[in-house]
């Protein structure tokens, strides 16, 4: 509908005749996301879908899995929860240690993203730039893997070393994800990436007589006559059967630096560096891992070179399909410049880890792309975006080759599908803006429409928000808030609990909320990225769902990147509503319903759900090595619920720990 058809069939004609970059130019609303999917569709092409953000990726990823419900849709966005980098600040001597949180579901979708691409060549991949960071070589990945087939005979020991090699560790205690136990003729496999578990029945010659795949919660059950099971980790390379001479290659390398730093007076360095490196190499000859592993990828990695690209997710698209796949780049003016800037701040972080003595150089190739090695890794891409930048539109130009000289690789979508238009502007003065603004406000309370209202800097932002809750239910989106309860808030604001939203720069792009009938730009005419034209045009953006939806611009003065934007969505207005005219048109509004979270906030979970299992323990049962193991996972549990105020689990706990101690 709308312009939906014309541009999904010049996108595939481009994709025919090999144009290698094109650009979607559609406006808010007018169902980009579709229009994708049917070239996915008529491509039959493997894609990779990059947004520059968790929110829109998973937005992006439930949208596509209602799409394509037979095809393998996967979600591929880093899994840290919480990420304190390792950094050294010299100038005041302080050492900041790696400190992360992990999500154990995100983990699990990973994998089964990378699974996925090695089961089967209908893959639509969403990632964000995650995907430019190094996760190993995908041809070691592929290889690493056990294939079960009903009929086989295996041994005990070799089923076990085998399962072992993949990273999966035995657990009778616990049985989750990357486990596996052992009862009489029958081993339980849980596959890394999946909610389900792998049953393996043996007779007593050993020979494998059932596979089935149960459900551990339903116990619905299907019986298989083959398997594949992949590592439970996405980095294999750690399992190098050449481990004595990567631990004498790193020995040697630190040797070498240790040499610089002595010949250039850096005394202490050549010791931090001497300590550390022998620090790491004995916990990694000990327990096979040690914090920052990631620092000594470069050794692992038999194929790669100092200063090589790293192995990223797009590498695994190269291994299966060659140049035969789709990169689509989504709200492309932010997602681009965010993959250029990755390794810049990448480097500066460890330049002065490798300067001080904390670091090898070998740090330096754990990293993400460099925007010129990721470029040339996306034969054939599609910018998605309302305001495309500049860079796209002049590389559109520099792809259309002789044979495709008549071509139009920059496609325009500005009819939507309802037919609604793009917000009418008005443009107010600053003087009793705040009056005028709750008047508006209350107009849209009183049709139960929802308001947005954006302002320019952080404390702005706070006081409207306390001085508006005064009379309206109001909600403050800020930088401090975790990508999933921001996730929550907009829910929240599009049911109802919250009439208005005020924020800064976190109300932008594709955030799709067609309740909302009025945004309010508070400071419109100030100079900066903030109040850039793609940045007005993208807030202003966020009425044009709703029927009534208009933006309100504050502002004493029209800066040029008004004028910009105004003209921009005026241009669109007459083209839209030219269309509903000649075609007797009348827009109606649309209803969306609100798709539950695909991952839920991980404390909540972890309090209704994981920790249950720990709690119901039959303490009885345990040895007394069982009983020290499970009271120190118990106290890691508790201190975990204090620091997230749960005081009521944290209770329930320590009331488990002093059990388990009496005995």
């Amino acid at each position: 509908a709308g312009d939906q058809p014309q541009a999904i069939d010049k996108l595939v004609a481009n994709l025919k005749n090999k144009v290698k970059k094109q650009t979607l130019l559609g406006v808010t609303g007018s169902g980009k996301t579709f229009t994708i999917a049917n070239v996915i569709e008529q491509t039959q092409l493997p894609t990779l879908i990059i947004s520059h953000n968790k929110t829109l990726a998973g937005q992006l990823y439930q949208e596509f899995k209602e799409l394509f419900p037979n095809n393998k849709v996967s979600y591929f966005v880093s899994y840290y929860d919480y990420y304190q980098p390792e950094a050294y600040m010299p100038s005041s001597d302080t050492y900041i240690a790696k400190e992360v949180q992990i999500n154990d579901l995100i983990d699990k979708l990973r994998l089964e993203a990378t699974s996925n691409l090695f089961s089967s060549p209908n893959n639509i991949v969403i990632a964000s730039v995650s995907c430019i960071y190094n996760i190993g070589d995908p041809r070691e990945f592929g290889s690493t893997t056990l294939d079960l087939k009903t009929g086989d005979n295996w041994s005990r020991r070799g089923l076990f070393e085998k399962l072992v090699s993949l990273f999966y560790t035995r657990s009778e205690l616990e049985f989750k994800r990357s486990n596996f136990r052992v009862r009489g003729e029958v081993v339980e496999i849980w596959p890394s990436s999946a909610d389900w578990m792998i049953v393996l029945e043996f007779d007593e010659s050993n020979k494998l007589k059932k596979i089935t795949e149960r459900n551990p919660f339903s116990g619905h059950e299907f019986n298989l006559q083959t398997y594949k099971l992949f590592p439970a980790k996405q980095y294999v390379g750690a399992g190098s059967s050449d481990i004595k001479g990567i631990y004498e290659k790193i020995r040697s390398d630190c040797s070498a630096q240790v040499k610089v730093f002595k010949s250039q007076g850096k005394m202490l360095e050549a010791h931090r560096l001497e300590q550390r490196v022998s620090y790491d190499l004995e916990m990694l000859n000990e327990l096979g891992f040690v914090n920052g592993i990631e620092n000594y990828s470069l050794y692992f990695e038999k194929d790669r070179k100092s200063g090589d690209p790293p192995y990223t997710l797009i590498d695994y698209f190269h291994h299966l399909w060659g140049d035969n796949f789709l990169t689509v780049i989504d709200e492309s003016h932010v997602t681009i410049p965010q993959i250029g800037g990755m390794y810049f701040g990448d480097v500066a972080r460890k330049k002065t880890l490798v300067d001080f003595g904390f670091r090898l150089k070998s740090a330096y190739d754990n990293r993400p792309l460099k925007w010129d090695e990721f470029y040339s890794r996306i034969p054939q891409a599609i910018y998605v975006s309302a305001t495309p930048s500049q860079f796209e539109y002049d590389d559109c130009a520099k792809a259309l080759s002789r044979q495709s000289a008549n071509a139009q690789n920059i496609v325009e979508q500005i009819i939507r599908p309802t037919s609604l238009v793009d917000p009418p502007i008005t443009i107010k003065p600053t003087l009793k803006q705040i009056p005028d603004l709750i008047s508006e406000i209350q107009k849209r309370v009183d049709k139960h429409e929802r308001t947005l209202v954006v302002t320019i800097t952080k404390k702005m932002s706070e006081e409207l928000a306390q001085y508006l809750g005064k009379t309206f239910k109001v909600a403050y989106l800020h930088s401090d808030i975790d990508t999933l309860k921001r996730s929550g808030i907009l829910d929240q604001l599009r049911n109802g609990e919250y009439d208005v939203l005020v924020g800064i720069n976190l109300l932008r792009e594709g955030i799709d909320l067609p309740e909302v009938s009025l945004v309010a730009i508070l400071d419109a005419g100030q100079q900066g990225f903030l109040r850039s034209r793609s940045a007005l045009i993208q807030i202003m953006g966020r009425a044009s769902r709703h029927v009534d939806g208009q933006a309100i611009l504050y502002s004493d003065v029209v800066s040029p990147a008004m004028k910009m934007a105004i003209d921009e969505v005026n241009r669109r207005r007459v083209i839209q509503q030219k269309y509903n005219y000649e075609n007797n048109i009348t827009p109606v509004g649309i209803s969306k319903s609100i798709r539950p979270q695909i991952i839920e906030n991980p404390v909540e979970t972890r309090n209704r759900a994981s920790l249950q299992p720990i709690l119901e323990v039959d303490i009885l049962s345990l040895t007394p090595n069982m009983r020290k193991n499970h009271i120190s996972k118990l106290k890691k549990e508790m201190r975990t619920a204090a620091s997230d105020l749960d005081f009521e689990l944290a209770i329930r706990l320590r009331d488990k720990i002093l059990e388990i101690e009496k005995l």
